[in-house]
């Protein structure tokens, strides 16, 4: 079976997502943290971590269960109240699209947040699943 390369920044990767390979619990919470930022539960089987905040984009990693029973890392994006109060968070976004949108404001956090899920499969953590 020959398999086929999804690119980044095309709308193909859009409807990428990164699926886990295990249930989320501390061991996984650890492994996923990114740039010194660990997962937070905001509410049971909800964690939101912040990938990027400025005050033009903002977005956040967002793992919970969306297709099935299955650990999804997507991401959304928040809306403030203050400073540094959020209020509201968007419908996730799938994890290739949320990576384009990010690429779109900062290619170089794009980039190394790949580079991040590149290591997260090299680590058996989770693969890329393309949503019909």
């Amino acid at each position: 079976m020959q398999v086929h390369e999804v690119t980044p920044g095309t709308d193909e990767f859009n409807k990428m997502v990164f699926k886990l390979s295990e249930d989320m619990n501390e061991d996984t919470k650890q492994a996923l943290s990114f740039n010194g930022n660990q997962l937070e539960e905001i509410q049971d089987g909800v964690y939101v971590m912040p990938i990027y905040v400025d005050e033009e984009f903002n977005i956040f990693l967002l793992v919970t269960k969306l297709i099935e029973d299955d650990w999804i890392v997507a991401f959304t994006e928040a809306t403030f109240e203050s400073e540094d109060v959020i209020n509201d968070l968007s419908d996730p976004i799938p994890t290739g699209e949320g990576l384009n949108l990010l690429g779109e404001h900062s290619p170089n956090d794009a980039n190394q947040l790949l580079k991040y899920f590149e290591t997260l499969v090299e680590a058996k953590r989770g693969e890329w699943r393309l949503i019909q």
